[in-house]
């Protein structure tokens, strides 16, 4: 299943990883995370910045950036199997610009379970695999998680 998210209570800002992923968090502990396309604001220190083109990170450092009050404002994200091996070239070409990204069930890193990309700081899409966890993410949100069919 693939939501949108617009508004929402339960999160302080558009992209707020923490708020984003405190439904399924739990269910996405092991995985690898590969960050591309990428625009942020913080006050923290993070395993991000501008003079790269993708970052990937260990769930560990996924969970503190995840928990670092940073707002992702472009980019995507994307959980994949910590054994996936990274092909550099196709993963530097990702971004969240890309209009395949209003597509339903269409993975811009097909290899990842789950991605979120951010879009202008206006709408955060998620993209499952998992069932379970789209249901998860949908029961928490409620009427907040739209289908991304929906949206015109």
């Amino acid at each position: 299943m693939n939501w949108v998210i617009r508004n929402s209570t339960k999160i302080k800002f558009h992209t707020d990883l923490s708020g984003i992923l405190k439904p399924i968090w739990d269910e996405l502990s092991e995985y690898k995370w590969i960050i591309t396309d990428v625009d942020f604001i913080t006050d923290n220190e993070i395993s991000l910045n501008f003079e790269e083109d993708f970052f990937v990170l260990n769930s560990d450092e996924f969970e503190k950036l995840m928990k670092s009050n940073t707002q992702i404002i472009w980019g995507v994200i994307a959980a994949v199997n910590h054994e996936f091996q990274i092909n550099t070239r196709e993963i530097s070409k990702v971004s969240a610009e890309d209009f395949n990204v209003w597509k339903n069930d269409v993975f811009l890193i097909p290899e990842s379970d789950l991605e979120i990309i951010a879009f202008d700081s206006g709408y955060t899409i998620l993209k499952f695999k998992n069932i379970e966890l789209s249901n998860k993410f949908k029961d928490y949100f409620g009427k907040e998680a739209i289908e991304l069919q929906k949206i015109k």
